[in-house]
């Protein structure tokens, strides 16, 4: 690993930590050159699964925009980042474990609302109505209905 104060390749680890539910490694190194410390940062490298989408264009998966979709539906709302990146983290892991090279966008606002079902009611309801491009009340009232009808007991 190159210094980014000196540019010399010739450092030393001088910590190890795991990161993100174990998805990413986190070093402290010290140059042994000019003895600045500094900080890297390892992730697994993805396999590229694409997006589909619905006007058949495809691109890679972009994990940032799920996670700024989960976000704005969460904003307002008492979820932690933390929270968040476990949520998008749970979703990437299931689309991984579900696709192999391709996905389409309707499959990933599915389980992206499945998850947000079992999060949130409210980012539920505000991701579905973007989604699923609402046009009135009715369509609010048949979410909220679905939600609802989940959490219902079973009549006995």
């Amino acid at each position: 690993m190159r210094c980014p104060y000196c540019h010399v390749d010739n450092d030393r680890v001088l910590d190890t930590r795991a990161a993100e539910g174990g998805y990413m490694v986190r070093r402290k190194r010290v140059c042994t050159s000019c003895q600045r410390r500094f900080a890297t940062a390892e992730k697994i490298e993805k396999l590229s699964v694409r997006l589909v989408k619905s006007d058949e264009t495809r691109e890679p998966l972009d994990r940032e925009k799920i996670r700024r979709g989960i976000e704005r539906a969460c904003s307002k709302r008492e979820i932690s980042s933390s929270t968040i990146e476990l949520v998008v983290q749970d979703i990437e892991a299931d689309i991984y474990a579900s696709f192999d090279s391709e996905v389409t966008s309707a499959q990933v606002g599915e389980i992206v609302m499945r998850h947000l079902a079992k999060l949130d009611e409210v980012a539920y309801i505000r991701f579905a109505s973007v989604y699923r491009d609402f046009d009135g009340a009715q369509d609010f009232i048949e979410a909220i209905t679905r939600i609802v009808g989940r959490k219902s007991p079973a009549p006995e």
